[in-house]
Parts: C-alpha cells; sequence; structure tokens
C-alpha cells in the first residue's frame, strides 16, 4: 500500500492563498466606488476590511501549507468562511433583485477550493474530526 501524503494538499492550500492575495490586492485597490470595479458599489473601508481579512486568510494558508499535518485543524475554518461566502454570494445573486454577477467567479472558485480541500485532506489520511477539530495532545 502507498503511504499516503498531504503534499497535494498542501499545494491546493497554497494555491487557496495565492488566490487570497490576488482577491485582496483587488479588494484594495480595484473594488469600490469611484475605482475600476464599483458593481456593487462599495465604501472604502469595507473595501479595505475584506482586502485585509482576505491577506490574514492568505497568511495561514501559506504558513498551513509548510506542515499540514501539524496545522491540519487550519483547514476546517477556511472551508467554512469559503463555503459561507459562497453560498451567501449565491443567495443575493439569485433572491436578490438586479444584484451583479461580477463575483460568480470568485464564489465558484471558492466551492471548488472548498471540495479540493476536504477530498485532497481524506485521500491524504486525515480524518474529518482532523480536519475541523485540533488535535488534543496528551497533558
Amino acid at each position: 500500500m502507498a503511504k499516503k501524503t498531504l503534499k497535494p494538499l498542501a499545494v491546493a492550500f497554497a494555491a487557496g492563498g495565492v488566490f487570497d492575495v490576488v482577491g485582496g490586492f483587488l479588494f484594495l485597490f480595484m473594488i469600490g466606488t469611484g475605482r475600476g470595479i464599483d458593481q456593487p458599489p462599495a465604501h472604502p473601508f469595507y473595501t479595505v476590511f475584506i482586502g485585509t481579512l482576505l491577506w490574514s486568510f492568505a497568511y495561514l494558508q501559506f504558513l498551513t501549507a509548510f506542515n499540514m499535518k501539524r496545522y491540519s485543524a487550519n483547514v476546517g475554518p477556511i472551508v467554512f468562511g469559503r463555503i459561507f461566502y459562497a453560498v451567501v454570494l449565491f443567495a443575493y445573486v439569485i433572491f436578490s433583485k438586479d444584484f451583479p454577477t461580477t463575483f460568480l467567479f470568485t464564489g465558484f472558485t471558492d466551492t471548488v477550493f472548498c471540495i479540493l480541500f476536504i477530498t485532497l485532506g481524506l485521500w491524504g489520511g486525515l480524518r474529518i474530526r482532523d480536519i475541523f477539530l485540533p488535535n488534543r495532545s496528551p497533558a
């Protein structure tokens, strides 16, 4: 039996970090009223807030990618955050009249990352508990 590895999960997690770094730059410098992308309009404070939040996610993903086994519980919060974002985005696109579809690409991308993270984690030998709950060390 071949030894299971978390390297594919680490690569996917690092790729998610790169995606979030790019998103952070877009929110900081391109998105918002009076900037390159202004549909839906956003107050500059919120674009800065979201940009820095995305950079925090990216930082967490990059550090976790270097030691997936030890920090595997970090995968869970990132998955929950991405799922929550995608569900809210899709709900607004479907149910809010005239809501622009500008960010649908990110909703689909975040959904794919969630599926990848969970699938590659399980394939690499992690259990669902390892992904969503911290590993308790003996006291």
